[in-house]
């Protein structure tokens, strides 16, 4: 429950789910679609944070900031960000458990072949039909 409280008061001190997503991919021209609270599944394991869907990315940063090694050896506190433009988005699949089919999965697959996997929504199909929304029109005006 603390993370879901330091996420709200960020969002409150910045003004809105807008605002927090503009500061930190440093957007310009786009319109926020979506913002839900989820899990990105890394290889150390689920993180937490915010999934923003825009008119021309999926972006995710992590609710709290991971200790890295910088260069020179000390250790670095930064959120996991993530940022993918929708245009490098080949497909976006559902799935389930199947032992527990209330947990959910949404997989975005890029046109390299990269994968992420997110999981813990809210409402995950009201985030999914955005993602499908926001993949479908951009899709429409790179054909046209």
């Amino acid at each position: 429950m603390k993370g879901k409280l330091t996420l709200g008061a960020k969002i409150l001190r910045l003004g809105g789910v807008k605002r927090v997503f503009k500061q930190i991919f440093g957007v310009k021209g786009e319109r926020l679609l979506k913002a839900s609270q989820c899990y990105l599944w890394t290889t150390a394991g689920p993180i937490a944070g915010l999934l923003f869907i825009s008119t021309q990315r999926v972006a995710f940063c992590s609710e709290r900031s991971i200790k890295l090694s910088s260069p020179n050896g000390e250790l670095v506190r930064i959120h996991y960000k993530v940022s993918i433009p929708l245009r490098k988005i080949k497909r976006a699949n559902q799935s389930g458990n199947v032992k527990n089919p209330s947990q959910k999965y949404m997989e975005i697959v890029t046109v390299d072949y990269f994968d992420f996997w997110f999981m813990g929504f809210l409402n995950y199909q009201k985030a999914f039909s955005y993602l499908q929304q926001a993949i479908s029109e951009v899709k429409n005006t790179l054909q046209n």
